[in-house]
């Protein structure tokens, strides 16, 4: 296979903390253009927008759309419409509803849609999974905590409606126990907190099981100030595992049996290379489905006023 010539959409914070960097680090994939309203990057050709790109002579066969949620079926479909393979950041959309069309699109004409979970591919996960295929688990304790001013400094789009809110980073914790666990998972209930002024809560409580009545509990914070948390704790017949450090780090009754840096980035692309390659798709909507749920059955209160 040739290079994969990428535009990347978005040029904010996780493009340039994340999907640069790992583009930079593989030989087979190469930025050939950014399309960004207010940003470029020096040395390659940069758009305003996305009819701009493909409207002119700069030859891209992929986009990875790192803007927010609510913009990005239509950049979606703008894409595959024009014949090129897309990544999607996780979220994959808004919605669950806006997927489906994206998918057939994606089907009908031999194209890829790739919709990542960069958490799914955190050194500790794949070992986990392979452990309770083997131990079966007896419960579960989620605590994902973080403080949104740090790591979404100044983004309003997060408390606005499809931005998720606290299941901006909820959602990594929903991915990698969607992954690791042996059966499918559902809600039972679920507590939203909403600060007075956004439309997004800010703090979350879920409760979930799957079919045999594994009982599972995840907490999520936005407020979260001092040392930050994303771990999991499931105790199993043999024993209990603890991922941690949002799955770079995994202990078995206290004893390390992962604990690297990660890598996440680079495996998604090396992911999406291959997809494109063999011009297959890959879209789990389990994630994001949980999220539509927590929305649909949560007790929802209010709290003070966020500001930044």
């Amino acid at each position: 296979m040739s290079m994969l010539r990428l535009a990347i959409v978005g040029l904010g914070k996780i493009a340039r903390d994340q999907h640069l960097p790992a583009v930079a680090g593989l030989p087979d994939i190469a930025i050939a253009a950014v399309v960004s309203r207010n940003a470029r990057l020096d040395g390659v050709p940069c758009f305003e927008s996305l009819e701009a790109l493909f409207a002119s002579d700069v030859a891209v066969d992929a986009v990875a759309l790192c803007t927010p949620p609510q913009v990005r079926r239509a950049q979606a479909a703008l894409a595959l419409a024009a014949g090129k393979h897309v990544m999607l950041e996780k979220p994959p959309g808004a919605t669950v509803s806006e997927l489906a069309p994206l998918i057939a699109s994606a089907r009908d004409k031999g194209l890829t849609l790739f919709a990542t979970w960069h958490s799914r591919h955190a050194p500790a996960v794949e070992p986990a999974r392979a452990f309770l295929a083997a131990n079966r688990p007896l419960s579960v304790k989620i605590d994902w905590r973080e403080d949104v001013r740090v790591w979404h400094p100044g983004q309003d789009w997060i408390f606005e409606a499809g931005g998720l809110g606290v299941f901006d980073p909820g959602i990594n914790a929903l991915s990698i126990l969607t992954r690791i666990l042996p059966r499918p998972i559902f809600l039972r209930g679920a507590g939203l907190a909403f600060p007075a002024d956004r439309a997004a809560p800010i703090a979350a409580e879920l409760d979930l099981a799957d079919e045999a009545g594994l009982s599972i509990r995840a907490e999520f914070d936005f407020l979260q100030t001092g040392p930050q948390s994303w771990d999991m704790r499931i105790e199993t017949e043999g024993g209990t595992l603890m991922l941690s450090a949002g799955g770079a780090k995994l202990d078995h009754d206290g004893r390390p049996l992962v604990d690297e840096a990660e890598a996440e980035y680079p495996a998604l692309y090396r992911r999406f290379v291959d997809l494109v390659g063999g011009r297959e798709s890959d879209v789990d909507l389990a994630p994001l489905q949980l999220v539509a749920d927590a929305f649909l059955l949560g007790q929802r209160r209010s709290m003070e006023a966020f500001t930044w």
